[in-house]
């Protein structure tokens, strides 16, 4: 991958059609404050890509009340992303990037494969804004990160961004009394009507689409 995709720096900010063939640009997708995982994939001919996604779709009710947003890209046409997202009853965003320019944006092309050149599947997990926190590298299956092990780093994740982690610290509890809500989740952040939206995966009515000078792009602004 590109020299400076690595933790603690941005991802582009790719915006791409999602499987409804609306634009959509991952920071929407990702909004204020919460972690996102950004699956890259071969494509549905991939059964390493079908069993990893397959896990994933059943680990995303987790990912929905832990508040951590899940986003698939694929080098698939648009009626190939429906059919792999309808087979695996998905219910998170699948966007397709049929002329690779993501795959190309950052370097990961799968030059071995000589017939599809998809991507070198990754899996990136991201704190608030894009930013990097820990990326997989899953040209081979066992190179993909388990469920546990994603459970275990959105621990990590979640308790650096979090400063209500702990609710034990008497100052919290002071700065709360104080009606000083900015270090509570969702309080200090967004309501909870939009929480709710987002936890029902109401895309249109928290991301909406994108803008059309963005459409399509791979690369961010």
């Amino acid at each position: 991958m590109r020299a400076d995709i690595v933790s603690g720096k941005t991802f582009p900010d790719y915006v791409l059609p999602d499987h409804t063939r609306t634009p959509r640009r991952l920071s929407a997708l990702q909004g204020v404050g919460d972690p996102m995982l950004v699956v890259l994939i071969r494509g549905f001919f991939c059964p390493k890509d079908r069993q990893q996604l397959q896990g994933l779709t059943a680990f995303h009710a987790e990912l929905v009340v832990g508040t951590c947003h899940l986003v698939v890209i694929t080098t698939d046409d648009w009626h190939t992303t429906n059919n792999l997202r309808q087979q695996l009853g998905a219910h998170y965003p699948f966007l397709y990037d049929e002329k690779k320019m993501v795959r190309d944006d950052l370097d990961i092309e799968e030059y071995t494969d000589t017939r599809h050149r998809p991507m070198i599947p990754h899996t990136v997990l991201l704190g608030p804004g894009l930013r990097v926190h820990r990326i997989w590298n899953g040209y081979y299956y066992w190179g993909r990160p388990s469920t546990a092990e994603l459970h275990a780093e959105l621990r990590e994740l979640t308790r650096s961004i979090r400063p209500d982690w702990d609710l034990s610290d008497p100052d919290l509890k002071r700065r709360w009394d104080a009606g000083d809500k900015k270090p509570f989740y969702p309080y200090g952040s967004k309501s909870m009507e939009q929480v709710m939206k987002e936890m029902a995966g109401a895309v249109d009515q928290y991301a909406g689409a994108a803008d059309a000078h963005g459409a399509g792009t791979a690369k961010g602004d």
